[in-house]
């Protein structure tokens, strides 16, 4: 119902319906039916009614700036994954320190055992049960989280991310990429093949999707894990941390095509443009710095974001910049001062040079 007056009031061009208004629309539907909605928390509703005006707002700002609009879709009942409640408004976290069970109350289905991973620190605001490969999880959000500053180190490092190492530091570290997509190819060819014969609406099939699901899941949870490790050892040892300003959507662009005047179109790399995409997601950078921003805030750490440009093809030593300069895919030998060093080491002490320039024009 709240999704259909979105639409009409779209079709018919007034866009004066916002989260306010559907908010009270809200109020006037509980109370015609209030045998149906009691069971669920009002902060529950309000919450899917937030989530569809942030799914709108995206689309009309998408639509003033001439991206690509994509209309959001309606979702019904079978594609919700997550329910969120306010603390103590349908839902309450009865976490106590001393105690080994940890149990979480939801309105209509009452206490629930959790296996708490980690001490809650901060004031609960939500709580949401999400359901993930066949699992509840319960995600906390919290304010007023203190903050767990670091000793200072003195030391500032540039990073460059890669696709044969997943990053190289300036003092010459290599971080291996683990590449789990590429490691768990074989056995998700099966079962994705698997899910390939099985009919469209039946149990197995059902099944088999869930199975491919699973396994997608543990390459996602893999993924994010070695983004922690990763970034943590990083935040511990330097003060100064400086990576790659990195617009993943834009390296990993589908090539365009090139017509070649007789009504056809020639060859454009798609192929080898579509391995390296697939290389590039599977080493996860966006995860990884986000998590490494989140990580450095909170150990009081800085961390800037540099131009790339020609930080591969440029000298750390003369500055000289040519594309000649790297020769390979892990050498450099600058044609100007023959400088040799690892390429991405060189690209990583360009990095740094950038992100002190820039800190220091911006103390200025």
């Amino acid at each position: 119902m709240l999704f259909r007056s979105r639409r009409e009031a779209w079709r018919k061009g007034r866009h004066r319906v916002n989260f306010y208004s559907q908010d009270a629309q809200l109020k006037e539907i509980r109370a015609d039916d209030a045998e149906r909605y009691a069971r669920w928390a009002f902060s529950c509703e309000r919450a899917v009614v937030r989530r569809l005006d942030r799914a709108f707002q995206g689309f009309y700002r998408r639509v003033k700036t001439g991206q690509k609009p994509g209309y959001p879709r309606f979702r019904g009942h079978g594609w919700w994954h997550s329910i969120e409640w306010s603390q103590k408004v349908g839902a309450r976290w009865d976490s106590v320190p001393h105690r080994t069970v940890t149990r979480v109350y939801f309105k209509g289905v009452g206490h629930v055992r959790v296996h708490q991973h980690r001490p809650v620190k901060g004031k609960v605001k939500t709580i949401t049960a999400k359901r993930e490969d066949g699992r509840w999880h319960v995600i906390l959000a919290c304010d007023d989280v203190p903050t767990e500053p670091l000793e200072a180190t003195g030391s500032a490092v540039g990073i460059d991310m890669g696709v044969a190492s997943f990053l190289t530091t300036s003092d010459g570290t290599h971080v291996p990429n683990p590449r789990y997509l590429a490691a768990a190819a074989g056995r998700l060819t099966a079962v994705q093949r698997a899910l390939a014969r099985k009919k469209r609406g039946s149990t197995r099939r059902r099944k088999a999707a869930a199975k491919v699901a699973r396994l997608h899941g543990k390459i996602r949870r893999q993924r994010l894990d070695h983004a922690h490790k990763a970034s943590l050892a990083v935040v511990r040892a330097h003060d100064l941390i400086v990576h790659e300003e990195l617009r993943i959507a834009n390296m990993t662009a589908r090539p365009r095509p090139r017509p070649d005047g007789t009504g056809n179109y020639g060859p454009n790399g798609a192929a080898a443009k579509g391995g390296l995409n697939k290389s590039i997601h599977d080493a996860g950078w966006g995860i990884f710095l986000r998590v490494l921003s989140a990580k450095a805030e909170s150990a009081g750490r800085t961390t800037i974001a540099a131009n790339p440009r020609h930080t591969s093809q440029r000298c750390a030593q003369c500055g000289s910049v040519a594309a000649g300069n790297r020769v390979s895919q892990a050498e450099f030998r600058c044609l100007g001062c023959g400088h040799e060093a690892h390429a991405d080491v060189n690209a990583a002490q360009n990095i740094l040079r950038a992100g002190l320039a820039l800190q220091a024009a911006q103390a200025a």
